[in-house]
């Protein structure tokens, strides 16, 4: 076996001849040979056949008579081959040329039977045409490969594809639908061919065929999208869906309809809407949930006869709980709460968590007004009874305010404003029990609410300053330093005394927007004293409980002190002895948080409430300031000179500096100097200044004037 070229071009032919003479071999090598063609021959018949297994073969030369194996057995195994099968054959011989010999040559699946000698002229023609044939049908049998690769690639796309795929005709009728959409709307494939597509789709505006958007975008040749579309199963469910719809090139009459199931993203928005309106500690309504449903509920009660009341409960004892078992036993006592007012209230009223501790319900069909009360009794009684929380028994009660609609207010926030009104007065009146809201309260609260609003525009408009109060020592006259007090001037009725707005702040959880401008304004002045005044002087700022308890409050500090360029001692915070007594562990705790960072932290109004003498020995305080009623009954009253001396006394142990506020007489100043009391504060001295009038006191007062 021998091959003529040792590299093949891949459009080149190969053809086998196959002759025992090796003369004629060599022959119609010579003969056949072209830079397009590769003679390979064979000089007998199982040469051939392994040659037929090493190359693909266009075309193959065969001699009839060889020895061991002729032509025609050639020809027979080529034919059952499925390699070999369709080879084309050219029989050449001398020897067979009678007509059987011929008709064998044809039955063995020759396609040409050549006498030798042949005429060459003759036989390179039949070869390249035989061979072009050939090449031809190797190059179908490659494209209807390759076709059917990608017929089989696109079915698999089609039956694979998450989203579901119609294919509908330009009369509606579905001629194509895929397994996805099969199992979308649980029917088998050949029940929707053939099936109106209206009938499985369900829109917001039904229509019919000719006058739907489906047919309008494919009459315009444009893609046709619908995002809240409901198809519409054979057992009649209806399942949401997004749809896309895009004509086919027009000669196919047809449109191609995207369908992607929206069920799980609907159900995700369901969910985000429900999470979104509900408190996740109790399952109520939150405070948004509550507006919503309330002001719906108000609505449909304008067409009723029924009366409207909304009920607001605040609960009795809940902060101790909190404070002594913990914020997770806090949680269990929120959820029976919850459930309580759900078995007292829930088949009647709207109800939800306002936040905190605080509850609402909306009564929306009374017989009369008053049917709130015995509502408000039934849950009163209901939460009165002792539970097991943690092991421990503990005590609960609620008090509750009730404002009617419409006398008490023409919308939710009305109806808030009155019942929260109410509620107050419940909790003023004893706590655990209930008041509705009445006229004499109605006028209070407007007048409170007006206040409110007031405070609200000045933080807008920026009426608030500070103004500071010097406090000097008994001994010397040596200025300490000032303490910034906040001053509101109304623009209409004037100067605002601090004891009605300070308190408004505070309730409202308005004073924290006013905090960081406090302690930059406060520790920008002390800044610019800094020159004037040296670097001992002290800058005390007051904090409001609420204040005194934010998280951020070290942080914040520390950073105007890092803006200001101050030393952390040249600043003194005064927190209120009954803000502390609020929560003692977490004072101590915020208390050490401010000692770390070098501030300087005063115990003020001390004397005000329970005077706990636990305080000097557990914080570490740098300061205690007497309160001012105490100092105002000094140096008259017996028992406040045995307490202010032991609280002196008890300080000097300590290493605590004192100041008493307040001091208006020289006959408290002596007592007070007298008893070891090292500094004071009060209009014997001078009121509070401008921070210019503040700049022009003396470094040393003269006591002797």
């Amino acid at each position: 076996m021998d091959g003529a070229y040792s590299y093949t071009p891949e459009s080149s032919s190969v053809l086998l001849v196959v002759d025992d003479y090796p003369e004629n071999l060599i022959s119609m090598r010579a003969l056949l040979s072209r830079q397009d063609w590769q003679v390979v021959t064979a000089s007998s018949g199982m040469e051939a056949l392994s040659a037929l297994l090493e190359h693909d073969v266009d075309l193959v030369l065969l001699d009839v008579q060889m020895p061991e194996m002729d032509g025609f057995e050639v020809a027979r195994l080529m034919r059952g081959s499925q390699r070999t099968r369709l080879t084309p054959i050219i029989f050449l011989t001398a020897n067979e040329q009678s007509d059987a010999a011929v008709l064998k040559g044809y039955a063995s699946g020759a396609v040409d039977y050549l006498f030798k000698p042949f005429d060459p002229q003759i036989l390179k023609p039949k070869v390249q045409a035989l061979l072009e044939q050939q090449r031809n049908r190797r190059m179908l049998q490659r494209l209807t490969r390759e076709l059917e690769a990608a017929r089989a690639f696109n079915a698999s796309i089609l039956e694979n594809a998450a989203e579901g795929i119609l294919v509908v005709d330009e009369a509606g009728t579905i001629g194509f639908a895929n397994p996805a959409i099969s199992r979308l709307l649980d029917a088998p494939v050949d029940k929707l061919q053939g099936a109106h597509v209206l009938d499985l789709i369900q829109l917001p505006c039904a229509n019919l065929w000719h006058e739907s958007d489906f047919y309008q975008a494919y009459l315009g040749r444009q893609i046709f999208r619908v995002h809240d579309a409901q198809l519409r199963t054979l057992a009649g469910q209806l399942v949401p869906v997004a749809l896309s719809c895009a004509p086919l090139p027009a000669e196919q009459k047809a449109m191609v309809v995207t369908v992607l199931d929206m069920s799980v993203v609907r159900s995700l928005h369901q969910q985000l809407e429900y999470q979104a309106v509900t408190d996740p500690l109790t399952g109520l309504l939150n405070r948004r949930g509550f507006y919503q449903a309330a002001e719906s509920a108000l609505l449909r009660s304008e067409r009723s006869d029924k009366a409207q009341a909304l009920m607001y409960m605040d609960l009795d004892g809940f902060k101790r709980i909190n404070d002594l078992l913990g914020h997770d036993a806090g949680d269990k006592v929120l959820r029976w709460v919850a459930e309580q007012l759900k078995e007292c209230l829930g088949s009647e009223a709207l109800l939800a968590r306002m936040g905190g501790d605080e509850f609402t319900a909306l009564f929306d069909g009374l017989p009369y007004p008053e049917q709130a009360g015995r509502y408000a009794e039934k849950l009163l009684e209901r939460m009165s009874s002792f539970q097991q929380v943690d092991g421990l028994e503990v005590s609960l009660g609620v008090s509750i305010g009730i404002a009617t609609y419409p006398d008490c207010g023409a919308n939710v926030e009305g109806l808030l404003r009155a019942a929260d009104a109410a509620m107050y007065a419940a909790k003023q009146a004893g706590r655990q029990q209930y008041r509705f809201y009445d006229q004499e309260l109605n006028g209070r609260a407007r007048s409170r609410l007006m206040l409110e609003d007031s405070v609200r525009t000045a933080i807008e408009q920026n009426d608030f300053s500070l103004v500071y109060q010097p406090q000097v020592a008994f001994g010397d006259g040596r200025l300490r330093g000032f303490e910034a007090l906040l001053r509101w001037k109304h623009p209409s009725v004037g100067d605002v005394p601090p004891g009605l707005f300070i308190p408004l702040l505070e309730e409202a959880r308005l004073i924290n927007r006013l905090a960081s401008w406090i302690y930059r304004k406060g520790a920008a002045q002390r800044r610019l004293w800094g020159e004037r005044f040296g670097p001992e002087l002290v800058l005390g700022i007051s904090l409001s409980r609420a204040q005194f308890t934010m998280p951020g409050l070290v942080d914040e500090l520390a950073r105007v002190i890092d803006e200001q360029q101050l030393q952390p001692s040249q600043l003194e915070v005064e927190v209120a002895e009954t803000s502390l007594m609020y929560n003692i562990d977490a004072a101590v705790k915020q208390v050490h948080r401010l000692r770390d960072l070098g501030i300087r932290v005063a115990l003020d109004d001390f004397g005000a409430g329970d005077c706990s003498l636990r305080m000097l020995r557990d914080l570490p305080i740098d300061t205690l300031k007497l309160d001012r009623h105490l100092v105002a009954r000094l140096p008259g009253s017996a028992t406040d000179i045995a307490l202010a001396r032991s609280v002196i006394g008890l300080c000097a142990a300590y290493g605590i500096t004192v100041i008493a506020e307040g001091v208006e007489t020289q006959a408290q100043a002596e007592w007070l100097k007298d008893n070891g009391c090292a500094y004071v504060q009060g209009f014997l001295v001078a009121r509070p200044m401008t921070a210019a009038d503040a700049g022009n006191f003396p470094a040393v007062f003269p006591w002797a004037s």
